[in-house]
């Protein structure tokens, strides 16, 4: 039995092509980060742009998406590149990672704020977060239209306060709008303790 909400990605992602989907500016600007080896997730990974990229880093990578389709075009595409890569169908609302299990997150265009303390007790020490997401303060109507799922101001530092920042980004509507980038903001944080 799906949900409606499954059943609205599952019809997102039933004619979309898995090797078009990239990755988050998030983590391509700043992949130099990545460990060498070590366990990473793909929080609400859709197509798995993240997680593959995760996976060519050499990352034993997790992909959760609550969509089926998603998760086994990811898994098929997975196979035929050899990567080291397994997507799941996980509803992260239920059933959130368990506390200390990855050296990488990775989570884009989703926003849960109640997840967030365990997302960042999901991270083992030293560990990573690459959280992006879009904001309420946009140039103009990419993204959800429900201000519920867009960041406040500064609202993605303070949700992460406890991780040391290592990069941050927030343009909002400040200046030249024609130029920069708008609508998102990306954070990177590590585990300290």
């Amino acid at each position: 039995m799906t949900t409606p909400t499954q059943d609205k990605w599952d019809a997102r992602y039933r004619d979309a092509d898995v090797a078009q989907a990239s990755a988050c500016r998030v983590l391509t600007e700043f992949a130099h980060l990545l460990p060498e080896k070590g366990r990473a997730l793909d929080l609400a990974s859709g197509l798995g742009g993240n997680a593959r990229l995760l996976a060519q880093y050499g990352l034993d990578t997790e992909a959760w998406d609550i969509s089926p389709v998603a998760a086994d075009k990811l898994n098929v595409l997975a196979q035929a590149q050899s990567l080291p890569l397994q997507a799941r169908v996980r509803d992260v609302e239920q059933s959130p990672p368990e506390p200390e299990s990855y050296n990488v997150i990775v989570v884009s265009r989703f926003l849960d704020r109640a997840r967030v303390p365990a997302l960042i007790d999901a991270l083992r020490p030293g560990g990573l977060l690459f959280y992006e997401t879009f904001t309420r303060e946009a140039v103009d109507a990419t993204g959800p239209s429900d201000p519920a799922f867009r960041l406040a101001p500064n609202e993605l530092l303070q949700l992460f306060a406890p991780l040391r920042l290592v990069a941050y980004r927030e343009e909002g509507v400040i200046g030249d709008t024609s130029r920069g980038w708008r609508n998102e903001a990306y954070l990177v944080g590590v585990k300290t303790g």
